[in-house]
């Protein structure tokens, strides 16, 4: 099974994929780790990945796609994917089809994690983890049992990424919702498409997205 999990950063993509990847056996794929471990492998499209990085260029769409397709051919996605960070626009997502087309795979699901912008703000200025074993936590919605102390390992320090503010939280909205709408009616032409309350509880949204996965319709429903 082979899916893309659309949705701001913020969103609980990541959550949800971890979730996945043990309930399904699926292995969530960021095409910035790939691209990173294609290029310290030394393989082949990675020394191209390399070459283009060094010059200070931007890797090409069709670069990616190889470096996906490289990955996607190892023994441990045999179960399927979670693609994370690709595509971004529908180019990408035709490059995409096109690959997994001649290898005799495709895309099973693309599910919107749908939020509201005003309480997403909300959610990740608020967020913060330990800095001794990276347990997350946040100021309103998920603090540390007893405040100041790890619930994790007890360290006694935290930290907040420097661009979890207001300004730039808005601003890496607006730049999903600017990349992501034209993705929106390409995959709903494929049948693929749903879409999920990224807003609600936690286990709320895995029960969504099990739904969808298991062809619910009644639990999650089609975008529009």
């Amino acid at each position: 099974m082979n899916l893309i999990l659309l949705g701001p950063p913020g969103a609980g993509k990541g959550t949800q994929a971890q979730r996945l990847e043990r309930s399904r056996g699926l292995v969530q794929l960021s095409t910035g780790d790939m691209l990173r471990a294609a290029v310290k492998a030394g393989s082949e499209v990675g020394l191209k990945a390399k070459a283009v990085m060094e010059a200070g260029g931007l890797v090409s769409d069709e670069i990616v796609v190889a470096i996906i397709a490289d990955r996607i051919a190892q023994p441990d996605v045999a179960r399927g994917f979670i693609l994370d960070g690709f595509p971004r626009t529908p180019a990408q997502a035709q490059a995409l089809d096109t690959m997994l087309a001649q290898r005799g795979l495709k895309l099973d699901h693309v599910i919107e994690m749908k939020v509201d912008d005003a309480i997403m703000v909300d959610r990740v200025t608020g967020r913060f983890t330990c800095a001794k074993c990276g347990a997350g936590y946040h100021d309103r919605f998920h603090k540390p049992k007893v405040e100041g102390t790890c619930d994790q390992c007890g360290g006694h320090e935290f930290t907040r990424r420097a661009d979890d503010n207001a300004d730039t939280v808005r601003s890496r909205l607006d730049a999903y919702h600017a990349q992501t709408a034209p993705l929106l009616p390409y995959y709903q032409s494929k049948g693929v498409l749903r879409s999920v309350d990224g807003m609600a509880e936690i286990d709320e949204v895995t029960r969504q997205l099990e739904a969808v996965l298991a062809g619910g319709a009644s639990l999650a429903r089609a975008a529009n």
